[in-house]
């Protein structure tokens, strides 16, 4: 069992304009491989994605960003409480709208949702974290992550945020640096 507990309700939740503000984050890994040779070794990028409890498809941990904490604090509690890891949020990877068909409620009747999305390095993987009885957690390369996404903001936030970021060269210099 875990000790740590996943926040539940609303009432802290924040809202702008209508929307229900949300972060999350697309938790990633670097993993270097070797060809059968023994002499080539490439470096590949894993993403983390986590089931959904309301049908088929895979998801990267989000939830309600809270009055009591920052955007970053938010994206790190729901990656901790939904897919059980911890690490480093290095980059911001934009906004993405979305129109929630299970979360309306008064102060966004529609169900309209502004998610704030980083880049998480994971640091650790936890053996025991909230939703385990909930989620289970899977290791993709982007290709795969793209074609098993559940939702097509989520596809964007692979596309248009995290391998934009990737190809400036950012989590090279980020892994170089590590080293020192």
């Amino acid at each position: 069992m875990s000790e740590l507990v996943a926040r539940t309700g609303r009432h802290q939740q924040r809202y702008e304009k209508g929307f229900r503000l949300i972060a999350g984050c697309i938790p990633f890994r670097l993993r270097n491989t070797e060809e059968n040779g023994g002499g080539v070794s490439e470096e590949i990028i894993e993403v983390l994605m986590i089931n959904s409890t309301s049908g088929p498809g895979l998801l990267f941990p989000k939830g309600g960003w809270e009055n009591d904490e920052t955007v970053e604090e938010a994206a790190m509690r729901e990656a901790i409480e939904e897919a059980g890891v911890r690490g480093d949020l290095l980059h911001f990877l934009g906004f993405y709208l979305f129109k929630s068909k299970t979360l309306q409620d008064d102060f966004s009747p529609e169900g309209l949702c502004k998610a704030s999305m980083f880049a998480l390095l994971v640091k650790e993987e936890l053996e025991s974290w909230p939703e385990q009885s909930l989620r289970q957690r899977s290791w993709l390369t982007i290709p795969q992550a793209i074609e098993c996404c559940r939702h097509p903001w989520m596809r964007e936030a692979i596309e248009e945020g995290f391998l934009k970021w990737h190809g400036s060269g950012m989590i090279r210099t980020m892994n170089t640096n590590d080293e020192d």
